[in-house]
Formats: structure tokens, C-alpha cells, sequence
């Protein structure tokens, strides 16, 4: 039996029949390299480009953190889903942390199953 984790894609790790999705479904991640503590800023998440129809899309982007120090990690930070024919998977989000986090995004495509990305975000 396979671990979930294993099911998950990145440009890094995909087998040699995913590799070629992998420009086209793995999350792009705009943020700040370093934030203010408690300070809000901005995230923006896209895919693509991907086509967005009903029978092949991106249906969401989920988006975690894994905190320095905190002892139980990932928190999940939210949720964003796209329908077909109306959308662009591009999502932005406001955050604020108080420790340096790894920001970790995964999409999911109905046919080519899920990827991720990550960022380190310091603190000042």
C-alpha cells in the first residue's frame, strides 16, 4: 500500500508519465520571502496555464503551513475551488504569521490527481 504522500506530485518527484503535467499543474506561489511579525500580506496562487473544462481542470487549491516550532504540523490556511468553464485557477489569499513557516499549496486536477509547491516565509 502506498502512503497518501506518495500520491502527491511535484516538479521535483513525479513518475516519468506525470513529468510532463508537471509545468502545467504544479501550484506557482507569489509571497514575500520575508514578513513582519503579526503583519497581514498577500499570497497568490496560480496553475496553469490549464485549460478549465468540465471534462479536465483544476478543481482547487488547498493551502497549508508547517510553523517553526509548533509540534504539530501542517495547519491547514484555507481552501479554494474553481469551477469549470467560469474560472482561472488563480486564487489570492491575505495571511499573517507570528514564526518563519514552509507555505505548502496543492492542486488538484480531475485527470492528473494532485501537486504541490512550497515556500519558505521568514519573519523580521
Amino acid at each position: 500500500m502506498v502512503k497518501f504522500g506518495d500520491l502527491i506530485y511535484s516538479q521535483e518527484e513525479a513518475p516519468s508519465q506525470a513529468i510532463s503535467k508537471a509545468e502545467t499543474h504544479t501550484p506557482k506561489i507569489e509571497a514575500p520571502d520575508v514578513v513582519k511579525k503579526g503583519e497581514p500580506f498577500k499570497v497568490k496562487i496560480s496553475v496553469g496555464p490549464h485549460e478549465m473544462k468540465t471534462h479536465h481542470s483544476i478543481r482547487y487549491v488547498e493551502i497549508w503551513v508547517e510553523e517553526e516550532g509548533r509540534p504539530f504540523n501542517p495547519v491547514r490556511v484555507g481552501k479554494v475551488e474553481f469551477e469549470p468553464e467560469y474560472t482561472e485557477p488563480v486564487a489570492e489569499i491575505t495571511m499573517k504569521i507570528q514564526k518563519p513557516v514552509t507555505l505548502y499549496v496543492i492542486s488538484y486536477c480531475n485527470l492528473h490527481g494532485l501537486w504541490e509547491a512550497r515556500k519558505k516565509i521568514n519573519v523580521e
